[in-house]
Formats: C-alpha cells, structure tokens, sequence
C-alpha cells in the first residue's frame, strides 16, 4: 500500500517568520476551492493544530519523530490523508531545528525528508533585500536530501521592496510562490505557551482564520502551489491504523489478541472544553480501538462526570486561566475524588496533573494528589526520554517511553513516594504520581509510539 496524496512543507529559516500564518492561510485557501485539506503540525504543539482544524474541517495531528519515531510519521500521515486532495504540513522552529543534541531528530526537514515532500520556504523579508538571495540559497543547499522548491515572500513592505527581492532571487533557482504584504490584523493573540487555543475564542479565531486566507489568497499563486504538491509522489507504507495498533504485541502483553470481558464498553471520561484543549487525536482513536466507549465533558460547565464513567482522562491545556471556574464547579471536583478513591483509572497530564492537585495558585482543586500546584516565572521546555518506575494503569514497570513537557508552573512536592517516570535525559530526575488507579505527571506522550498505553488503561477499566 501506498499514498499518493499531494502535499507540501510550509517551514521557514527561523520561529517568528510567519509558518502559521501562511500554512494556516494556505489550508483554508485550498478547502473554500472545494479541496479535502488534511493539516498536520511538525513537533509537539497543540494549539496549532486548532487553527488548522477551523480552517479545513478536519482533525489537526502532530508529526512528532521524537515521540512517535522516524517508522510512524509516514503511517501517521497517511492516515490523517487518507481520502484527502491535499496534504499541508507545518513545520516548527527553523526548516533545521530539532530535538536539542540530536541532529536532525523530530527537525521540520527530517520531517519533510520522511514524506517525500517539497518545502515552501516562508521568509520574513521585512529587514532584508537582496541578502534574502544569500538566506535562501543557504537553505536550499544545506541538504541535498531536503528539496526547497518555492519561497514565500512574508512581511513585505511596498512594490518596490518586493521588485528589489524578486530580483534578488532570480538567480536563486527557487521561485517566489507567494508574496504577503505586512498585516497585522492576522496576528493572533498569544499567552505564556503561545497562541490562545481556538476553544477560548472560537468567533476571533474564526476571522482570524478568514484574514489569513484571504491574505494567501491574493499573495499566493495557488495553482503553482498545488502543482508542487502533485509532484511529490507516491509514499510508500501502509497507513497506520489504530486497531492494529492497539492489538501488536507488548512486553507485559505478548499475545496479538485483545480480550475484552463480557458486560459492554467501558465508559471513559475525557476532559475537553476550554481549560483542557492539549491532546492528540490518536488517543481517543486508540482508547475507542481498545475497546472503550469515549464521552467528552466539560469541567467548567459539567457538574457530574459522564453516567457509568469506569476511567478517566485529563490532558493538558490552561487551568491556571480557569483556576477560580473549576475551583468553583465543587460537585464535579468531588466527583473526581470519589472515582479516584474508589480506584478507578485517572491518567493525566500536565493540565490534569494541576486538577488532581490538592489546590492551585491558592484555589482547591480535586485533591487526588496531596501536592500544590503554583504558576511559576520559569518556563520548563522541551523533550525528555522516560522510563516508568513501577506498574501503573498506563504502564508497566521498565517501559521506556519519549515525552515533552512544556509548562510555566511548578507542583510541591514533585513527585509521590511512587513517582510516575525516571527521566533519563537531559537530566536524571523523578517526576510524577503513581497511587492506587492514578497515574498524574507533567510529561506528555503520544501513544501511538506505545499503543499499549490504551490497551493496558482500558483493561483497568473493565477490571477496578
């Protein structure tokens, strides 16, 4: 098997240069042609991913080779393409930046490289003129094996500033695609992890959304862009699947079939709405593959748990924001703590790990975990190599698992007599809880790279 679906790299020399903007522009430009726009984001980002959902109707995923592995982003991509006209992906960081010590590891161009897919260069021209040649150039032949085949020309100020880069650039052997003139009514507003999720201001992000398209739009040549898609081939592989997923054989679980006890699908709870927007799409795939019946509820509107909840799941998002809202809903904060007495499986994230916690900046939260969560000045970034320390409901002792943490707050103590992961690098260090059914920590995983994750959790489900 193999996919054949058009697609492009949106990347640029450097974070700022306006990626977002144009790739965002580009999926809702192609998606009002008519177009089936399947949106993918390079790295480990959420928020993105939500502004690429509202501007083509689709799921946004993550293609993150640090969590998942080089062997999963040709699967992964296939599947969120499948019965797709066009594929765009955005990148992260510079077209070269990636995992920090590891080369080219979880780097837009190894991205890029993996699916045989050309990269739009979007370059911030605003200080520049025919030095742009020289920035172009460098990217270009950097990597023979990375194919730069067009440039987008961001931030540009007047005619003439645009004449003296097209000009700049003849001699380059990448052509300008696009040229976007400076538009500040396109920026989005960002907080102390980035973007605002599209959640908390649906009706803003909706025009934003239609100010970037527009702009692409009249920027862009569209043609000779979905013409650069068409030629990058066929990929081979077969699409991943989270049924197969879900049934391949684990240590702690050898065997490829999947047995579920009589007496239905258990009910597993996932936190959604505005305070909890950090997921991957997969994990609900594979919890729903693994045999579970997936409610989402709201914590800042829902007062109960959903009927017959067996499990429950909190990723991550901004509870720091909604602090005094979820303080306030009390009759669902015990609802939590009773599940979690009652030894029910709870894992969560980050987000999650700042709910269970007894109280927040001052506020109560659940009381699941005896700890105290507080916003903190330091910003702790970047991608961790774990191994969990003793059994769980997500894991078995010894597996090693690839995370991200990505969060400006701190919780006192850090980690429960049981910690939930070993971090290996860059630092050793414990971090996390691990009682009774919880499993509550600061790192995020995919888990498509352990399919087990949700196999083993719902088999506690049908079992606590």
């Amino acid at each position: 098997m193999s996919s054949s679906v058009p697609r492009l790299v949106v990347a640029a020399p450097s974070s700022g240069s306006g990626k977002t903007t144009v790739a965002t522009g580009l999926m809702a430009a192609f998606a009002a042609r008519g177009l089936a726009v399947s949106p993918h984001k390079v790295g480990p980002d959420y928020i993105d991913p939500g502004y690429h959902a509202l501007a083509t109707g689709r799921t946004g995923r993550n293609l993150d080779a640090y969590l998942c592995g080089a062997e999963l982003i040709g699967p992964l991509f296939a599947h969120g393409a499948r019965g797709c006209d066009l594929a765009v992906v955005e990148g992260v960081m510079g077209l070269y930046d990636g995992a920090a010590g590891e080369g080219e590891l979880a780097s837009t161009a190894q991205v890029a490289k993996l699916l045989r897919a050309p990269v739009v260069l979007v370059v911030d021209a605003s200080s520049q003129s025919r030095s742009v040649a020289a920035l172009v150039h460098g990217f270009a032949s950097w990597d023979p094996e990375v194919r730069v085949a067009g440039v987008i020309l961001n931030k540009v100020g007047s005619d003439r500033h645009e004449a003296m880069l097209r000009e700049a650039l003849d001699a380059s052997g990448v052509p300008v695609l696009g040229v976007l003139r400076r538009a500040p009514q396109v920026d989005t507003p960002s907080r102390h992890l980035g973007l605002v999720p599209v959640a908390e201001r649906r009706a803003e992000a909706v025009e934003a959304v239609a100010a970037m398209a527009a702009q692409v739009r009249a920027g862009c040549d569209l043609d000779a862009l979905f013409a650069l898609a068409r030629g990058a081939g066929s990929l081979p592989g077969a699409a991943w699947d989270a049924a197969e997923a879900v049934e391949s054989p684990t240590h702690d679980h050898p065997t490829r079939s999947v047995e579920r006890p009589a007496g239905g699908k258990p009910v597993v709870a996932v936190a959604g709405g505005a305070a909890f927007t950090f997921s991957y799409a997969e994990h609900v795939e594979l919890l729903t593959a693994a045999g579970a019946d997936v409610v989402t509820f709201d914590p800042l509107r829902d007062d109960s748990l959903p009927e017959g909840t067996a499990g429950l799941v909190v990723g991550g998002g901004f509870p720091e924001v909604y602090a005094p809202e979820l303080s306030a809903n009390e009759p669902l904060r015990k609802a939590v703590a009773e599940l979690a007495s009652a030894g029910a499986p709870v894992a969560a994230e980050c987000a999650g790990l700042l709910y269970l916690a007894r109280e927040l900046d001052g506020r109560p939260m659940c009381g699941v975990i005896d700890a105290v969560a507080r916003m903190d000045e330091r910003l702790t970034l970047g991608y961790r190599d774990a191994v969990a320390l003793g059994d769980s409901v997500l894991a078995a002792a010894g597996t090693r698992m690839r995370g991200h943490e990505f969060h400006r707050t701190v919780v006192e103590p850090g980690a429960g007599p049981v910690p939930a992961w070993g971090m290996r690098s860059p630092e050793r260090r414990v971090e996390g809880f691990v009682q009774q059914g919880v499993h509550a920590s600061y790192l995020h995983t995919h888990w498509a790279s352990e399919p087990g994750v949700a196999r083993r959790f719902v088999e506690r489900c049908l079992t606590s």
